[in-house]
């Protein structure tokens, strides 16, 4: 059975996430975007089943997530929700706001790295 991707009916709340963003989320999407990070397109906000991921790359299957303070008061749903996105085959990225916002550059560096391992197992398989 194969995922549902952006659903109809979130597209207003996708639509206001991406207006309301986080600061962090604003950051990273501005050197995420247009393919400045190994040529890979990043989406923003994109639903995957009936959840939202900051970003996802269609191409390799990886999602970047963003976790601000209010995700320290639902660590345990946010792990059932990244093990139920991964169980289709999807790759996450974990990051806190502070990560992104002090630590800018290891951030990209981190998520470059990934890429590359992403398509280094795909060209091997």
């Amino acid at each position: 059975m194969g995922m549902t991707f952006n659903r109809p009916e979130q597209t207003a709340y996708r639509r206001e996430l991406r207006r309301f963003g986080s600061r962090a989320e604003k950051v990273l999407w501005h050197r995420l975007r247009d393919r400045q990070v190994r040529g890979v397109k990043f989406r923003r906000q994109h639903g995957i089943e009936c959840y939202i991921v900051d970003f996802f790359c269609p191409e390799l299957m990886l999602a970047i997530e963003v976790d601000g303070p209010h995700h320290l008061l639902q660590q345990e749903e946010d792990r059932r929700r990244q093990q139920k996105i991964e169980s289709h085959g999807v790759r996450f990225l974990r990051f806190t706001s502070e990560d992104v916002i002090f630590g800018y550059e290891r951030v990209v560096a981190a998520i470059g790295e990934e890429i590359d391992r992403l398509r280094a197992q795909r060209s091997a398989s």
